[in-house]
């Protein structure tokens, strides 16, 4: 105690204040590592819990004294307990579903339920049935069904029912397949309900578009496309098996707009419009008499004796008939999205089967299932060869797909149910410590120790020396003597001094009359003190320099 209290009685202000913040940093750091160390390894017991639900458990954890740690919307206990705490929440109905199910029909008594509350009931109790049967798959966290059975009316058709789901996924959003897979589900369970009157929503990618919904005729060519790619997997997936058919389809379109204006005709297929026919007749009489006299022109005179007579009839007919010929107008108008071509590439995995000794064996399909195949991708796409559409089908094996990197398993101290990160805060608890200690106090103690046994009043000769003049060895204290005593810079004598009897042999007698042997004596036999003299030296002339 009297060696610290005199280290510290040594040190300066500064040096006094940087052990003391040192050796509280230590204290301190010590203390929270400590503390780290022994904190018991959090694990995850339930998230995505309503507030409701999540403070009933956390109220449950607190009445039986078990540390909890709440982390956004998680709630983390130690990883000890966590198994058992699961079971016995469990068996006190914690945490409470917020959906509830077929429960909510044993609160309905006969007495004061009219059959509009029981129906109301029941369809509430059916979307919590649907809406739990749904959370059940891992890839959804939340689940809301709702359904509309409309009211029957007087002289009125009942109406179809609807559906609608939202959903959030655990993790991204929901697949197509998955979201066909729920409106299955919920028009399977409610009777008159069709699969394309059930809407299922992702809460984070909004409506999800099922892979059995067509797209809008008047798509472009990607649609259009990715409808037939659809339509052809399905066809081919019956038959080789889910995953095992690849399909492409291009369908290349017309992107201009074309107005035909077209005009023919026909000579040889003439018709007759109109007929026209004319008839003319004409009637002529001559008699033959003799000359013209006087008495021809008496009816006494010679010309009644009667001369010769001719006469003439003249009959025609015409007959005018107007043909027209025929003509053709036709005025053609095409706009963009017509079809101009389609290319399909199919790609399909052959039959995979084991031989006697157990090895997978991979067989290609034959070339009559091969072109049973096209011939039903040519129905579903509409194949057309005079419009130069092509249809390409091979069976080839699939690759694998690597999942990359390596699958996590348990090593050696999984198995033995270490706690690691204990045992890292209790490492790095002991090489703070150790690091403190050894690179901190310890070069601060030490070399101030050395400068207070420097700095001692006087030094005792060795126990059983005694000195020839009576005179004890005077210590060492750094004062240059500005006294009367020898020039020339020679040393004041030092009285002799005999450690033959001190167990210090080494050392030449002191009674010899050579000032410098003496000093270097001195100077071997207390090398720590003479380096804190040289030092308090050189600092004091670094002060009057200064």
């Amino acid at each position: 105690m009297q060696q610290l209290l005199a280290v510290w009685a040594a040190l300066d202000l500064r040096k006094q204040v940087i052990v003391i913040g040192t050796t509280l940093a230590v204290f301190a750091a010590v203390l929270g590592l400590a503390r780290m160390a022994a904190q018991p390894s959090m694990a995850l017991l339930y998230s995505g819990l309503e507030p409701g639900p999540a403070g009933e458990v956390i109220a449950a954890l607190e009445a039986r004294g078990v540390a909890t740690d709440v982390r956004g919307g998680a709630i983390y206990v130690p990883e000890s307990e966590r198994d058992a705490l699961r079971m016995t929440l469990a068996s006190e109905g914690l945490p409470t579903n917020s959906s509830k199910g077929y429960e909510l029909l044993d609160g309905l008594s006969g007495f004061g339920t009219t059959s509009q509350m029981f129906d109301a009931a029941y369809w509430r109790a059916k979307e919590g049935e649907l809406a739990r049967t749904i959370v059940s798959s891992p890839a959804i966290r939340t689940a809301r069904v709702h359904i509309a059975i409309p009211s029957p009316q007087s002289f009125r058709d009942r109406g179809k029912p609807s559906g609608s789901v939202t959903v959030t996924a655990a993790e991204g959003s929901l697949s197509a397949s998955h979201a066909k897979a729920l409106k299955y589900l919920v028009s399977s369970a409610v009777p008159g309900l069709s699969p394309d009157d059930v809407s299922v929503i992702d809460s984070q990618g909004g409506l999800i578009l099922a892979g059995d919904e067509a797209l809008a005729p008047e798509g472009d060519g990607a649609d259009r496309a990715e409808v037939l790619r659809r339509n052809v997997e399905r066809l081919l997936e019956a038959r080789v098996g889910y995953g095992n058919a690849v399909v492409e389809i291009a369908v290349d379109t017309v992107t201009e707009t074309e107005k035909v204006v077209e005009r023919s005709f026909d000579p040889e297929g003439r018709v007759a419009i109109a007929s026209e026919t004319e008839e003319t007749t004409t009637a002529a009489s001559d008699s033959n008499g003799g000359g013209v006299t006087v008495a021809s022109n008496l009816p006494s005179g010679d010309a009644a004796g009667g001369g010769g007579e001719s006469s003439s009839e003249n009959s025609e007919t015409r007959e005018r008939i107007n043909y027209e010929v025929p003509e053709t107008t036709r005025e053609i108008l095409r706009g963009p999205g017509a079809v101009r071509r389609i290319t399909v590439a199919v790609l399909v995995d052959g039959i995979r089967s084991t031989d006697a000794t157990g090895a997978p064996v991979w067989e290609a399909r034959s070339d009559d299932e091969l072109a049973a195949l096209g011939d039903l991708v040519a129905s579903a796409v509409g194949f057309d060869e005079a419009r130069g559409d092509t249809i390409t089908i091979k069976s080839m094996e699939f690759e694998p797909l690597a999942a990359p990197g390596t699958e996590a398993t348990g090593g050696f101290a999984s198995a033995l149910h270490i706690d690691a990160m204990a045992l890292i805060r209790l490492a790095v608890l002991a090489v703070v410590a150790l690091v403190l200690g050894l690179f901190v106090l310890r070069p601060i103690l030490s070399g101030r120790g050395a400068v207070i046994e420097a700095r001692a009043p006087a030094l005792s000769p060795p126990s059983g020396a005694s000195a020839a003049g009576g005179e004890a060895l005077p210590a060492l204290t750094g004062e240059i003597d500005t006294g009367p005593g020898p020039k020339g810079g020679e040393l004041a004598v030092v009285p002799d001094f005999d450690f033959s009897d001190s167990g210090m042999s080494g050392l030449p007698a002191l009674g010899s009359q050579d000032p410098v042997e003496r000093l270097r004596a001195l100077i071997d036999e207390r090398q720590a003190e003479t380096v804190e003299i040289l030092r308090g030296w050189m600092e004091d002339d670094a002060e009057e320099t200064a």
